[in-house]
């Protein structure tokens, strides 16, 4: 097995080298200047490669970049091969990315958020706070309620007298 530094460098010339050839040496046109690598994962033992990409379009676009990277598997192989100069040349996987729609998904739901919170925004526009504006007692506070409790027992008492 090789050290992970070995295939991460493998990885990384990979992704280069099939990104220099989709761009510039390959003529299918499915595989427009519409089409980004945008990562290559190598096994440990250097045989296989993973080629994450994403294609800029819809359905019908993506399916037609998945076919012309599949016919073209071979030729961008051999030149991965011709550059790398390893014993052996890493079959080549390609595999759309999840990224970009994930991305969306992600987007959406922080979209839903702000809407919700421009909602509870709105609600609480003209609202008062229910006991105040500072909702923690302070030792002034306890003094005057103090006050005010002997106060009035001071006037039940006098009160209870007379009625008697």
């Amino acid at each position: 097995m090789a050290d992970n530094a070995r295939a991460k460098r493998l990885a990384d010339l990979i992704r280069e080298v099939v990104a220099q050839k989709l761009q510039r040496g390959i003529k299918d046109p499915r595989l427009g200047s519409h089409v980004t690598i945008t990562d290559t994962r190598v096994t440990g033992d250097l045989r296989e490669a993973t080629v994450f990409y994403t294609v800029y379009g819809d359905d019908e676009e993506r399916a037609a970049a998945a076919a012309g990277l599949e016919s073209a598997k071979g030729v961008l192989r051999s030149e991965v091969g011709r550059a790398a100069g390893v014993k052996f040349t890493p079959t080549l996987t390609f595999v759309a990315d999840a990224l970009p729609d994930n991305a969306r998904a992600i987007e959406d739901l922080l979209d839903r958020a702000r809407a919700s919170d421009a909602k509870v925004r709105e609600a609480s526009a003209g609202a008062e706070f229910a006991g105040g504006a500072d909702p923690y007692r302070k030792p002034e506070d306890e003094d005057e309620e103090a006050a005010a409790e002997t106060a009035e027992d001071a006037g039940q008492d006098k009160g209870g007298d007379a009625s008697r």
